[in-house]
């Protein structure tokens, strides 16, 4: 058992709630601090983008015992559907069968997971910013504004887990030898909505993730449990097919018109919600260390932002909270141990699942409307069912697993150079399915397969 700590989490959204869960847990005084109003008194911002909830994230919610609840927040969706233009619609599964991914509005999962937290006895302090962290001290100091008074907090403990754009990491970009990157696509996205239907059943299929890919731009829509969809609409931020070009609504008829048909009875809708809700940028953060001393570490999106393109952001910060729980119970009373196998660890994991992160936004918007990339994937689902224990692929390794995304990175480098050969066989449009394209896949795993890969 550890000694009772007082610990401050800055940050009340999905992984500070979760923290607040797990922290409560071990008996530990806990106060919650954030800028913002209480999501559960205001009407969600408009900026938000479904969650994806997959196997890491139920598995850090079933560790804080709060799994059950969450999943009657949660439809899933076992397959992806692909709407390109002048095509029927089709369906690509995600994985095996009973694999699926967990639609979940942000806005819903954070007022629950703020009541459950609180449930368990975390206390919350709403619009009040913090200023400044002592980190030697673990000493808070927050106010209404920077000129202000300021109050003053002491904690045994301060956990950072504000976001992307992070003030206790601010604050830690101040010491010395502190690495700090951040990188910003010139791509951005904007909230829409398709409602439900008049009698609150769903205008699309409600198991699939709707993907009309279209090159350099794409929509994507997720249901949600009122018979709505929640929509997101990633679109460059200048050039001829733009936000920028965007400006009034005819042109947004047109844009919507030529590139969307299938949903035109919903262009009204997703017109007005396109100039209601802002648009906004996506960035890729990273930074070492996480931690300093023994007081202060940062989790989730203040430690490594993510592009949502791999439904891995909330997934890797729940997964953050479930390793720094394991290493509490390694380590018990020694923060300093803690802390610090908790950021050796999942540094390279950060990292990895950034990479993967833009790299499916590339095959997401591109890739998945081309013939040659779905002759590709045919390629290895056949041969995956027939050798499940040589060939997982990449993304059940991410999605429905919860080993390492680091292992998961290299595999799918791995398995990348073997299928390129592959596609490089004669006639391998009409042979695909061939038994020599079988023998040639088991050829390339013994040859290609690195030493340092399980």
């Amino acid at each position: 058992m550890q000694k009772k700590k007082n610990i401050a989490i800055v940050g009340s959204g999905l992984v500070g709630s979760l923290l607040a869960i797990y922290l409560r847990k071990q008996g530990h005084g806990v106060t919650v601090f954030d800028r913002r109003p209480d999501v559960r008194t205001v009407e969600f911002s408009g900026r938000s983008i479904n969650l994806a909830m997959s196997n890491r994230g139920w598995k850090a919610l079933a560790e804080a015992g709060i799994e059950k609840e969450i999943r009657q927040l949660a439809l899933p969706l076992d397959k992806r559907a692909m709407h390109v233009v002048d095509k029927p619609v089709y369906f690509q599964k995600y994985g095996n069968d009973g694999e699926a991914i967990y639609s979940i509005s942000r806005g819903v999962l954070n007022r629950k997971m703020i009541d459950l937290a609180e449930e368990a006895g975390a206390v919350f302090r709403f619009e009040e910013k913090v200023w400044d962290v002592d980190m030697r001290s673990a000493q808070l100091f927050t106010g209404e504004s920077e000129k202000s008074e300021w109050k003053e907090y002491q904690f045994d403990l301060v956990f950072g887990a504000d976001g992307a754009f992070s003030r206790i990491r601010h604050k830690m970009q101040r010491q010395s030898r502190f690495n700090y990157s951040q990188h910003f696509i010139d791509v951005g996205y904007k909230e829409l909505t398709i409602p439900a239907n008049a009698d609150g059943s769903h205008k699309l299929d409600n198991a699939s993730f709707h993907i009309w890919p279209r090159g350099e731009f794409m929509l994507i829509a997720m249901p949600n449990l009122d018979g709505s969809f929640t929509c997101t609409l990633f679109l460059p931020f200048e050039g001829k097919v733009s936000f920028e070009s965007l400006q009034t609504e005819e042109q947004a008829d047109d844009f919507f018109e030529r590139y969307f048909p299938d949903i035109k009875d919903e262009i009204s809708n997703l017109k007005r919600d396109f100039f209601k809700n802002p648009t906004s940028a996506m960035v890729t953060i990273k930074c070492f260390p996480w931690s300093y001393y023994d007081k202060i570490t940062l989790v989730g999106d203040s430690a490594h932002a993510i592009v949502p393109f791999y439904g891995q952001g909330m997934n890797a910060g729940f997964e953050d909270i479930s390793v720094l729980y394991s290493k509490i119970e390694k380590y018990g009373d020694d923060w300093e141990s803690i802390f610090e196998e908790y950021q050796n660890e999942r540094k390279p994991n950060a990292d990895a699942i950034a990479e993967l992160s833009y790299r499916n936004f590339i095959e997401m918007s591109s890739k998945t409307a081309d013939p040659s990339f779905l002759l590709r994937k045919k390629i290895e689902k056949k041969f995956t069912n027939k050798y499940p224990e040589k060939w997982i692929p990449l993304y059940s390794r991410v999605t429905f697993s919860d080993k390492s995304y680091s292992e998961a990175l290299k595999i799918g480098d791995w398995q990348r150079q073997v299928m390129d050969e592959v596609m490089k066989m004669p006639n391998i449009s009409e042979d695909w399915d061939q038994p020599e394209v079988e023998e040639k896949i088991l050829e390339l795993i013994q040859k290609k397969k690195p030493e340092s890969i399980s």
